[in-house]
């Protein structure tokens, strides 16, 4: 007879099929960060989930942070990291740092996707003038630089998509005098999602999704709507981080993404768990009208 663990392998790939039917060349854009970066098991994870999204019939765009080991080096030459509301200063020498280490998380990441058998390119948002920035000021404080975008130029990312490339962006811009900034990684996922009409943007972080009350851990939501978002925001119900992740969602949903994602990255293989299960981990933000597209059963 056949044992059960093997029923329930076969279960598990029922359950995707519909899933996988439905987003089958359709464009996700995954925002790597937090401890998923850090923890080797959880990076080896998520980079498994991406390349099999690929190998299914998905498009991935991986946009990475790399702040803690930016912080890192900052502490290694002898500088204290400065934050303006949950911002980097970033003078001329932490720019440097800041470009240089998330060129070398880049390619780390190019190399690990290329070892699963996946051809993956590492860009950052100065090939191509894929991201163009002005200078950010953190209510009215001068952050040195840090970049806001302003406009985004899909053709490079559509033509290695086009080629069955992976394409793999560390958040670097430059400004119209061609001067490289650092970027806030949600919101180039975010740019770079509306720019490329993605079905969906997952944003990997450090908290299990939202919540209706974030002192009560049973009050996750998994499902929530442009408007609820925005109700959350305006009474409170959210703070510190979360305002401008929820923010971005929002401006992304509005701007035509389909489906925002809100994962937890500590949890392993978090992005499968939420795109091929009914069920999902997360939260998904999404627009009311869209609703029967997600209801897949």
């Amino acid at each position: 007879m056949v044992k059960q663990k093997y029923l329930d392998k076969a279960e598990v790939l029922i359950e995707a099929l519909p899933y996988i039917q439905r987003f089958n060349r359709k464009i996700i854009v995954v925002k790597y960060g937090g401890s998923a970066m850090v923890d080797e098991e959880l990076k080896k994870s998520v980079i498994q989930d991406v390349v099999l999204l690929k190998l299914v019939g998905f498009k991935p765009i991986i946009v990475h942070g790399g702040g803690k080991e930016i912080s890192r080096w900052v502490n290694k030459v002898g500088k204290e990291p400065k934050f303006v509301n949950g911002l980097r200063v970033t003078d001329a020498e932490t720019m440097e740092l800041a470009e240089m280490v998330l060129g070398k998380v880049n390619k780390e990441l190019v190399s690990l996707v290329e070892s699963l058998g996946v051809k993956a390119v590492g860009l950052s948002g100065k090939d191509g003038g894929l991201l163009k920035v002005e200078k950010k000021f953190s209510d009215g404080q001068d952050i040195g630089f840090v970049g806001n975008v302003t406009e985004v130029n899909p053709k490079i990312l559509s033509d290695l998509l086009e080629k069955d490339f992976l394409p793999i962006v560390c958040p670097i811009g430059m400004d119209s005098e061609y001067a490289a900034y650092n970027i806030n990684a949600d919101d180039a996922a975010c740019a770079i999602a509306k720019a490329m009409h993605a079905e969906k943007l997952a944003f990997l972080t450090d908290i299990e999704g939202v919540y209706k009350d974030p002192k009560d851990p049973e009050s996750l939501i998994s499902k929530l709507f442009v408007k609820e978002a925005k109700e959350l925001i305006s009474n409170g119900n959210v703070g510190g981080g979360m305002i401008p992740k929820l923010q971005n969602c929002i401006d992304a949903i509005e701007e035509g993404v389909s489906r925002v994602h809100i994962l937890d990255g500590r949890i392993k293989h978090c992005l499968l768990l939420e795109i091929f299960t009914d069920k999902g981990i997360g939260t998904a933000i999404l627009r009311k009208e869209a609703i029967q597209h997600y209801d897949v059963q």
